[in-house]
């Protein structure tokens, strides 16, 4: 009798959950194993044949046998397959998180990038736009009244030219222009739009305190609501890196000089929230690819040049200034430009403002260089317009600044009006008593408190503030590393700064450096100007105690270490405290520094001015009271015994 046929085990898919495969499992089991029944004839119990049934248990007990095999081998593949299955599920969980890791960089990445856009501040962006126009009257994309309207649009909507997507600035002149034809709205400016035509400008070019001067007020005008942008010559020394978005137009701009038309490169930027446009001559390329700003026998024709060039690309880029603002005798030659010329060209709305930072030096030429320019020689060699009064054969561009300007402003004011009149040589007096209801005296020279604020002062490794005062110890460790000093904070640091102007009494601050050094002071002087004789001076002073390696002389002018010596030294020694131009005394007590004058109030020329005579602001008061009468060897008792 034969064992009843066990269903065969049929394959199936592998569950997909444990409880799922249990039930399967289950399934399986009472569906291989029915109840036995076996067949046999009637009357005969199962003992009768006992080798028949023994036959029949082993079978029995071998089948379950296999089935249970068969189980456990199904349940071990369906175990396989799940730790299979598991694997690749932690494989494709570690795919996605790189993938997730991946799209989070690229995410941070392009943030980035955005920031770098979106992180300019207004007026950068909306200088941009704006000599992105100039550029676009340059290629004749634009004509000179739309470009006007689309310069007031962009000035009208500067608080909320944020709004305007930063990637703008990436696209074609044409797309920019598409977009900016969007803006329909037409408010009424309350600002001034004023242009400065000048030689220098901080941080790009600076010889003397003119280019501090030129960007602290733009930026306090543009401060205010005024739309101040600046014109300067592309020299080769220039600082191109501090300059953001520069760019070159692709036009060439054509400008009169000498009887032709010559081709000039017009680059734009932004430095410090402030438009830049750079002049580069092609003809004349030599005329600012010189080692110094200033000092040669043609800088009447460099700067002529310039001076025409600048009135040529405002008039060509349909620029409708409110103010022309020249400085110096560098561009002084403006005024008569402007209105012998240009007035008529679009610029009948636009009105001239000359400062001059003294009217004590001669700036005189014979009057046929006029015509350089395109002026008329014969209508300007007059007395009552450029004619010098001193030596008449010649043309003063000091005095053509004066009668050609709508206001004067003079640099310094430490006197009054009637003594700057009556004290002026070369010439001038007449000129400066005609026209002197124009004359303008500034109270201050401008210090950009932004730019000198030990709090705020990006050139330094370390701020600090007067609440927290430990910055300056690292800036002055920092100051003695980078001159190869010894460095140490309990070292005093005596610092000292020269420009172009600085009246360097060079006897009395070698007496003051012989006779502190050997106390183991460190002396740092800054020389920038470019005067031979005392840069020799300076030079030999420094050899003559470099053994002891506590005197070094930097030679040129570097903006870091500038701001970096008057944050890191102890004492500022200054040709006056009466300096209203310079503004040594006032940056340095900003950065916790104490300033001393070379001479004291009893042989300072300033000291015994009569009140009538002097114009001085509270803080000028309380330098002179608290410092003037403290000398070098004094100041140093006081920081070795307080």
């Amino acid at each position: 009798m034969q064992a009843p046929a066990i269903s065969p085990v049929i394959w199936h898919p592998p569950p997909r959950s444990i409880s799922s495969f249990k039930l399967t499992i289950l399934t399986q089991r009472h569906q291989r194993a029915p109840a036995l029944c076996c067949s046999r004839p009637e009357g005969q119990n199962d003992l009768e044949n006992p080798q028949e049934n023994l036959g029949l248990s082993s079978v029995v007990t071998e089948g379950k046998h296999n089935d249970i095999w068969r189980l456990f081998r199904e349940a071990q593949q369906n175990i396989l397959f799940l730790n299979k299955q598991r694997l690749a599920a932690v494989e494709e969980l570690g795919n996605l998180k790189r993938e997730k890791d991946e799209l989070v960089d690229r995410i941070v990445q392009l943030e980035e990038e955005n920031q770098n856009v979106i992180g300019k501040d207004k007026l950068s962006l909306l200088w941009e736009l704006l000599l992105r126009i100039d550029s676009m009257v340059l290629n004749g994309l634009l004509n000179t009244e739309e470009a006007s309207s689309m310069r007031t649009l962009v000035r009208e909507h500067r608080l909320g030219i944020s709004e305007v997507s930063p990637d703008i600035l990436q696209k074609g002149d044409s797309e920019i222009l598409a977009e900016l034809r969007l803006f329909s709205d037409r408010l009424k400016s309350n600002g001034f739009h004023i242009i400065h035509i000048c030689s220098e400008m901080a941080p790009l070019v600076s010889v003397g305190p003119l280019a501090s001067y030129v960007t602290g007020l733009s930026r306090a005008l543009q401060g205010k609501g005024h739309l101040v942008e600046v014109i300067l010559p592309k020299y080769a020394t220039l600082e191109l890196d501090e300059i953001q978005g520069l760019r070159e137009v692709e036009a060439d701009l054509y400008s009169y000089f000498n009887g032709q038309l010559h081709a000039n490169r017009i680059w734009n930027g932004v430095v410090c929230g402030i438009g830049v446009t750079l002049v580069q001559p092609l003809y004349y390329s030599s005329f600012f690819s010189r080692d110094k700003v200033y000092g040669y026998s043609d800088d009447f024709d460099r700067f002529a040049y310039f001076s025409r060039a600048s009135l040529d690309y405002i008039v060509k880029s349909g620029k409708r200034p409110d103010v022309l603002h020249i400085h110096n005798r560098e561009t002084a030659i403006v005024g008569p430009l402007f209105w012998d010329i240009f007035v008529n060209q679009g610029l009948e709305g636009s009105r001239i403002l000359f400062t001059c930072q003294g009217f004590d030096s001669e700036y005189l030429v014979p009057p046929d260089k006029l015509a350089l320019c395109g002026l008329d020689p014969a209508g300007l060699h007059r007395l009552d317009r450029l004619q010098d009064n001193i030596k008449p054969q010649f043309v003063n561009v000091l005095k053509g600044g004066i009668v050609y300007s709508n206001k004067v402003v003079t640099m310094p004011s430490s006197h009054s009006k009637g003594r700057i009149i009556h004290s002026s040589s070369h010439g001038l007096e007449p000129a400066l008593a005609v026209h002197k209801e124009k004359l303008l005296l500034a109270p201050s020279f401008g210090l950009d408190s932004t730019t000198w604020d030990p709090s705020k002062d990006e050139f330094l490794p370390e701020k600090y503030s007067v609440e927290d005062i430990r910055g300056k110890s690292i800036c002055k460790v920092e100051l003695q590393h980078q001159l190869g000093l010894v460095e140490h904070i309990s070292t005093t640091v005596v610092g000292c700064i020269f420009t172009e102007i600085s009246d360097v009494d060079l006897e009395s601050l070698k007496a003051i450096v012989r006779g502190s050094i050997m106390t183991g002071i460190q002396f740092i002087l800054m020389g920038m100007n470019e005067d031979q004789t005392t840069i020799g001076e300076l030079e030999k002073l420094q050899e003559e105690f470099e053994d002891g390696g506590n005197l070094m002389f930097v030679r040129g002018h570097d903006e870091t270490l500038l701001h970096l010596i008057f944050a890191g030294s102890d004492i500022m020694l200054c040709q006056s405290l009466h300096d209203p131009i310079l503004q040594v005394p006032f940056k340095a007590l900003r950065y916790g520094t104490v300033p001393i004058a070379l001479k004291t109030n009893s042989s300072d020329a300033f000291g015994h001015l009569g009140a009538h005579e002097q114009e001085t602001t509270g803080l000028a008061g309380f330098i002179n009271s608290t410092f003037g009468d403290m000398s070098l060897s004094q100041a140093l008792d006081h920081i070795f015994y307080r």
